[in-house]
């Protein structure tokens, strides 16, 4: 019974070691073994000695007195020893440092508390550098299976590259080698030939994007304040996901560690795929724009212009440094991208309306002004042809004096339609676009260079519009015009229509060369022309957006109609359609 009691007693030195394993992470092996030693020594004294020996007390000289042994005193042998044990344990830890392993060890065995993973490079890039690496402890098959059994338990595919993916790829190995060959040797097997680059051990930050994961799988089992942080952590981050702006956090190496949905919207790059990544494995045109931004001394970039699926966008960027607490020099960076795109494109059009307002009043101005000489110009040239006709020269040059004045009387009416385009009073009513194409067309006609090309009325005859029968035809011809001069001898130029529930279309295509990229964005400003000097106005598709806008329509362009063949225009107008009670949507 006695021998019992004393291997009891002896054992019960371990328990604070072991308790402290799971619950006090700052304890360390130096306070455990000198904790276990005082144990120990008095447990000797105590116990051990008199069950062997036949020492029957001691003296104990700074109490002044003698300590008796005997049986039934193994109660307080064991309490003192156990006493001295947990004091010196617990002093000795507190005012001693623990080494990198210990704390690791400690965090990783605590049962009440989540593993902080270090956020540090590894000097292998991929899974297969993995594999060669430790195919030199293991063999090449081994090493093979091991880190193909890593990726199959994290469910990462054998291209994985983010740097936060390959730090759970290797503890993984090594949690898995752990069970083959202990923690000791799976530990200096990693260390060994899975190293981190040793720049990095300057100051290492705490993989964030790691614990937020574990922090999910352990949230139903937090209780009391650490639930509540949580449920804090937990909406601070909602609250950055649903920002309808987007939100790009990266760490000082420019580790992404956030991309929120917005972000994933204007990108259409997903979270999954970049955060623990680096900003420059990102997808073009991202790429060089985040990290030329991230790169520049400037807080804030305003109307960036970024061309995307052919598209054009206008972003503002903002950042902000934020700095580690514990390392003030290693800060990353909060990256804010705010899409402008709408309200650019609605600032574009009220430019391009008031750019029209202020022309249409010069030209009216203008027109006035030099309407009147022009009429007496030519009624001069007139009457000096009549009463000079012997004289050959003089005769052909008051044509040539007639004809720039017709010329100069054409550019003014064009600039008179313009000017009145905005303050143009019209009674809407049905229009039947197959009739007004086909009043275009006819005046088209009466011009013998309109020979050269074949015009096809397609319209539907039952698709009707709302408006201005004689505007509407305007823009036919304006647009037929603009058709047959940009499209080859014998070719042909369509008008066709399409209707939907409540908008009718009218389509002009041709089969010319198309129209260049770089001039699409200015077509219809005023006065802006691609023809030879004499050939045009540059009004004609000024005056049809004035016209179409006063319907309350739309007019887009398509170039080239046809990618394969990189050729042809498409001119859609868009008008309220016309719908009679009995009519139906083709």
């Amino acid at each position: 019974a006695n021998l019992g009691i004393v291997a009891f007693v002896a054992t019960l030195q371990f328990l604070p070691g072991v308790l402290s394993v799971l619950y006090w992470p700052t304890a360390n092996r130096r306070g455990f073994i000198a904790g276990l030693l005082a144990g120990i020594a008095v447990w000797a004294v105590s116990m051990l000695l008199p069950l062997i020996g036949n020492l029957q007390g001691f003296y104990i000289p700074w109490l002044n007195m003698i300590y008796v042994l005997d049986d039934t005193s193994w109660h307080m042998a064991a309490i003192a020893s156990l006493a001295a044990n947990v004091l010196l344990f617990t002093l000795i830890s507190l005012f001693t440092n623990a080494s990198p392993e210990e704390v690791g060890a400690a965090e990783a065995c605590a049962v009440d508390n989540v593993r902080r993973p270090q956020r540090r490079e590894l000097h292998a890039v991929s899974p297969q550098e993995f594999a060669a690496q430790l195919a030199k402890p293991l063999g090449a098959k081994a090493a093979h299976k091991e880190v193909e059994q890593a990726l199959r338990d994290l469910y990462l595919p054998f291209d994985e590259r983010r740097p936060y993916a390959l730090r759970r790829l290797r503890d993984r190995i090594e949690a898995n080698l752990s069970g083959l060959m202990g923690p000791s040797v799976a530990q200096d097997m990693v260390e060994t030939f899975l190293p981190y680059k040793s720049g990095s051990e300057k100051y290492v930050t705490e993989d964030i994007h790691f614990i937020e994961s574990r922090l999910e799988d352990y949230h139903s089992r937090l209780t009391g304040l650490a639930a509540e942080l949580d449920a804090l952590r937990r909406y601070h981050r909602q609250t950055l996901q649903e920002l309808p702006m987007g939100v790009c956090s990266l760490a000082e190496d420019q580790e992404i560690l956030m991309w929120n949905r917005a972000m994933e919207e204007l990108t259409g790059i997903v979270a999954q795929r970049v955060v623990g990544s680096r900003l420059e494995t990102i997808a073009e045109p991202w790429k060089s724009l985040l990290t030329g931004f991230a790169s520049l001394p400037d807080e804030h970039l305003h109307k960036q212009k970024l061309g995307l699926d052919g598209q054009t966008r206008w972003l503002n960027l903002h950042k902000a440094a934020i700095n580690e607490p514990l390392a003030p020099g290693n800060s990353g960076l909060v990256v804010l991208v705010e899409d402008l795109t709408d309200t650019q494109m609605l600032e574009d059009k009220l430019v391009h309306s008031e750019r029209l307002a202020s022309i249409g009043r010069l030209a009216a101005g203008v027109a006035h002004e030099i309407g009147n000489p022009i009429t007496g110009i030519a009624c001069l040239a007139q009457n000096l042809r009549e009463e000079r006709e012997e004289d050959g020269e003089l005769k052909e040059i008051s044509s040539q004096i007639l004809e720039q004045t017709k010329r100069v009387s054409r550019i003014v009416q064009s600039l008179m339609s313009f000017a009145h385009a905005g303050a143009h009073q019209h009674s809407d009513e049905a229009v039947c676009l197959a009739v007004v194409a086909q009043d275009a067309i006819g005046l088209l006609a009466l011009n013998r260079r309109n020979f050269e090309v074949h015009f096809y009325n397609l319209c539907n005859p039952e698709h009707w519009a709302v408006g201005d029968p004689q505007r509407l035809a305007q823009v036919l011809i304006n647009l037929l015009s603009n058709a047959r001069d940009a499209s080859p001898a014998g070719s042909a130029v369509r008008v066709r229509s399409e209707v939907s529930e409540h908008t009718v279309d009218l389509i002009v295509e041709d089969e010319g060369s198309g129209i260049s990229k770089a001039i699409m964005d200015r077509l219809f400003e005023p006065f802006f022309t691609t023809k030879e000097p004499g050939e045009g106005t540059g009004l004609g598709l000024a005056l049809v957006y004035s016209i179409v806008e006063e319907h309350y329509g739309q007019i887009t362009i398509d170039s080239p109609a046809d990618p394969e063949q990189q050729r042809g225009t498409r001119i859609r107008v868009t008008l309220p359609r016309h719908v009679d009670a009995t009519s139906t949507v083709n």
